[in-house]
């Protein structure tokens, strides 16, 4: 299987680091994002941060590349705007779509509009400095980066993409304090479209719990629908 893992918010691939050592372990290639504008030594523009189309974009051409193996498209909090997007043109070209305790978009929806009081407050009070970047929350991993505010308010277009639909797959980091995830997941639970897993470590799974998302995912197989 081919993994092609996006982050959250402010992270950039390295959230994924020890998720990929064992995948590739069981002889699964992986490729783990940085999206456009999180680069370690900071964004190429600094006063053109992207939006969503941008990382969208970016990662579609990722996918796109590929060799034809079975594609697991994965992606975590905020990078579950990105996914759904790349799904919507490239469908029939995924096996399997994996939201790791991220947001699940409909058309029209935006990181700002699914998200809770809290997240909005803490965007906004991150982007006060110059209205374009939201600042590194406090405790997060020092090579966090400014993340574009931009991505966090645009709405996706979904047109509902033709093709072979890949198997949907919603890893819970469980109810955490002021997770904007808890009803998503109880709706998911109920929808023979999706399988639902927990890993209840709170949000950050690949940094809490590395071993047990390497084994949820590397047990997703490329014909399950």
């Amino acid at each position: 299987m081919r993994f092609v893992m996006v982050p959250g918010g402010w992270q950039g691939g390295w959230v994924f680091d020890r998720v990929a050592a064992e995948l590739r372990r069981d002889a699964h290639h992986v490729e783990a994002v940085t999206l456009s504008g999180l680069e370690p030594d900071g964004p190429v523009d600094v006063d053109r941060p992207p939006n969503l189309d941008a990382h969208i974009d970016q990662v579609a051409e990722i996918v796109d590349r590929g060799d034809g193996a079975p594609v697991a498209l994965c992606g975590h909090s905020y990078a579950g705007m990105v996914i759904a997007g790349v799904a919507d043109r490239l469908g029939d070209r995924l096996d399997q779509l994996v939201f790791i305790d991220a947001y699940v978009p409909a058309d029209g929806d935006s990181c700002w509009s699914l998200t809770s009081d809290r997240f909005r407050d803490l965007f906004m009070a991150g982007a006060r400095a110059d209205g374009r970047w939201v600042a590194v929350p406090e405790g997060l991993d020092p090579r966090a980066r400014p993340h574009p505010l931009p991505s966090f308010l645009q709405s996706i277009r979904l047109a509902g993409g033709s093709g072979r639909a890949p198997g949907r797959t919603f890893i819970s980091g469980g109810a955490w304090p002021g997770s904007p995830f808890t009803a998503l997941t109880e709706r998911l639970r109920h929808d023979p479209g999706w399988r639902v897993r927990e890993i209840p470590v709170g949000h950050n799974i690949a940094r809490r719990d590395p071993h047990a998302l390497a084994a949820v995912l590397g047990a997703l197989r490329p014909d399950a629908a």
